[in-house]
């Protein structure tokens, strides 16, 4: 097949197939007569992997390393397990810290009048609360 076929097949885009080849994930695909890639069954099952991992929010680096573990049949399941809670691990600390952050803007826009007025403590608050803060010329 070629790439738009393995893209559409994959759900993943054409430029992002290329992609995966140029950072190492996908091996170079093979070539037609004409210069065409060519794509088979074990490329589109390589495919389809990086897209979920991708989608289940790993880094192009833990991808590689889950990738390589997946074609190694004599891995020991205690490594791709051992990625997955890191994983687990940095998608709480962001979760955490994205609820930070909306609490906190939570907070500051029910501290703004929302009025007329041009005090405003998101502005402030996002200024670090400087004393001076720019005016209008």
């Amino acid at each position: 097949m070629n790439i738009g076929q393995a893209a559409q097949a994959s759900g993943l885009s054409a430029k992002m197939i290329r992609y995966y080849e140029s950072v190492g994930l996908l091996p170079g695909a093979a070539r037609s007569e004409s210069g065409y890639r060519v794509y088979g069954e074990a490329d589109l099952h390589a495919l389809r992997f990086i897209r979920r991992a991708r989608d289940l929010g790993f880094t192009v680096p833990q991808t590689s390393e889950l990738l390589t573990l997946w074609r190694d049949r004599s891995r020991a399941s205690a490594d791709v397990k051992a990625i997955a809670l890191r994983h687990v691990a940095e998608l709480e600390a962001k979760a955490r810290a994205l609820q930070a952050m909306s609490d906190t803007l939570e907070h500051l826009a029910a501290s703004c009048q929302g009025d007329g007025r041009p005090d405003c403590p998101i502005l402030d608050d996002i200024a670090g609360n400087v004393c001076c803060a720019p005016r209008g010329h």
